[in-house]
């Protein structure tokens, strides 16, 4: 067995006084590259296991429609069930199925995994939330086609979902992500996410001048509420577009604030 001088290893120092020095640590990992990483790690390996659920979203959404073409002609209440209906898939996989992730994962221990790891509490909640949230793309942007095409609205500004799918994705992911983590057992966790996507269902999709008032209220505090309206508001003639940009800029709120309680909620989770 050789012996290597202490002062040609890697990241060492000597002392001033001759002695030998502590290695110097290397440095602590930066938000963005980790994100990246994060991002990409979860991207791969939900590609496999989430592409079938994505089309579950996607059917359940149109089918949806298809039932509402029955009792809705037009107008605005067509607006709303096509709204609602698109951002449906956003919180079908970025509410229900995160929360379900994140509930299995601290149930399994596989925390432990990442907090061995050397990259921020948020760098892996918004990684987790981002790649999660990037798959429902194709199906909101099938989901809104296909409504515009059997109630008859106008597609021109199907461009805004550029800003809503990642805004109340967002905002549903980071509500997901809490949920997921601060519950107790991952069966629970699973039960929350299936509650709050049928909220977002009954609270989205249906036109709110048909709910009760109490329900209405109910509706203002779902993150998905917002930018269900900003997109519906886009379906007439000459829509208001300030109106737009401010149900924008509050979802953009929410979804700060629901990712910022899921970065708590990991890190609460991470040191038990």
């Amino acid at each position: 067995m050789s012996v290597v001088p202490a002062e040609v290893l890697p990241g060492a120092r000597v002392a001033e006084d001759g002695g030998r020095g502590a290695a110097d640590l290397g440095p602590r990992a930066r938000l963005w590259p980790s994100l990246a990483a994060v991002y990409r790690a979860q991207l791969s390996r939900a590609r496999v296991a989430r592409i079938p659920l994505l089309f579950v979203a996607t059917f359940q959404s149109i089918g949806i429609m298809i039932m509402m073409r029955g009792v809705v002609d037009g107008g605005g209440d067509a607006r709303s069930v096509v709204a609602g209906s698109s951002v449906l898939v956003v919180a079908y996989v970025g509410l229900n199925l995160l929360a379900q992730y994140f509930g299995q994962l601290r149930g399994s221990g596989g925390l432990d995994h990442y907090a061995t790891l050397p990259v921020p509490a948020a760098a892996v909640v918004l990684g987790a939330a981002g790649a999660y949230a990037s798959f429902t793309v194709p199906g909101t942007v099938v989901t809104a086609v296909s409504g515009c095409v059997l109630f008859g609205l106008p597609p021109a500004h199907l461009w805004v979902l550029a800003a809503v799918i990642p805004l109340s994705g967002a905002a549903l992911s980071g509500l997901g992500a809490a949920l997921g983590l601060l519950a107790p057992r991952p069966e629970l966790a699973t039960l929350l996410g299936q509650l709050g996507m049928s909220a977002a269902l009954l609270l989205g999709v249906l036109p709110a001048h048909r709910m009760p008032e109490a329900i209405q209220v109910l509706r203002d505090l779902l993150p998905s509420t917002y930018g269900v309206e900003a997109f519906a508001r886009t379906f007439g003639g000459h829509p208001d577009w300030p109106l737009v940009l401010g149900d924008l800029a509050v979802c953009a709120a929410v979804g700060a604030a629901s990712l910022a309680l899921a970065t708590w909620a990991y890190r609460r989770a991470a040191v038990r």
